[in-house]
């Protein structure tokens, strides 16, 4: 066995030796109560949550989403606000004026409902409709509307109404008062009306007829008000 020893041998077991004996020094040995990588990350974590004050937040998702939406919105309404202006400059100045104060507000929303507004309202007024009409207008529109129907009333009068469409309607003037909104409309639009007395006989207009009548109405709301509702303000008819 003492030939397998010789000197070089010898040599090459020390050097195993020491170099097994570096490895185990720099790796350690396990014992069984080592951190899970989990345990150890969490630790990381805390710490950086703790000094979070010194960190800049990476914007989120959701962020990057509303940012895009408010983009686009804004879009749509300076594409709206040009379209509904009709290159008035007035009119254009006062529908931005209303925007930037009222993020619910939009032109096409707004002539959206001023056509199911009118064709309520004129309607309504035709067959007497107080109940309708002490929801969409002013005070003192209704009260000037409330006589004309109570006048027509003790006449004995009675009125043959049909609407027909509109032809056109047109912002003519949009104003920012402080808090209230104003936006002043022409309504273009066709109707069949008669009105008959208390025997039946046409004492206004032609029944089967269909003409053309033209509107200035004005709309206001309060932009800190709740009630995403227009109220008539004003009217009056056109020639």
């Amino acid at each position: 066995m003492g030939e397998f020893l010789d000197f070089p041998t010898l040599v090459v077991i020390v050097l195993a030796v020491v170099v097994l004996w570096r490895l185990r020094s720099v790796l350690g040995t396990r014992t069984g109560n080592e951190r899970p990588p989990s345990v150890r990350y969490e630790r990381v974590s805390r710490t950086h949550s703790d000094n979070d004050d010194t960190v800049i937040p990476l914007p989120t998702r959701r962020s990057a989403d509303d940012d895009a939406e408010a983009e686009r919105r804004q879009r749509k309404i300076e594409a709206e606000i040009e379209r509904f202006s009709n290159g008035r400059a007035e009119v254009e100045a006062g529908l931005r004026e209303i925007a930037a104060s009222d993020p619910a507000f939009s032109p096409k929303s707004f002539i959206d409902g001023a056509k199911m507004a009118y064709e309520m309202i004129v309607t309504a007024f035709a067959a007497g409709d107080r109940k309708s009409l002490r929801n969409l207008l002013d005070k003192e529109v209704y009260e000037s509307f409330d006589a004309a129907i109570a006048e027509r009333e003790q006449a004995g009068q009675t009125v043959e109404f049909t609407f027909v469409g509109l032809r056109n309607i047109d912002i003519t003037e949009a104003v920012l008062d402080k808090r209230n909104a104003a936006i002043t409309l022409r309504i273009d639009a066709e109707v069949v009306s008669a009105t008959r007395d208390q025997a039946g006989a046409v004492v206004e207009g032609s029944p089967g007829q269909v003409v053309a009548i033209a509107d200035e109405w004005t709309f206001l709301r309060s932009i800190r008000s709740r009630d995403p509702n227009w109220k008539l303000v004003a009217t009056n008819e056109l020639e």
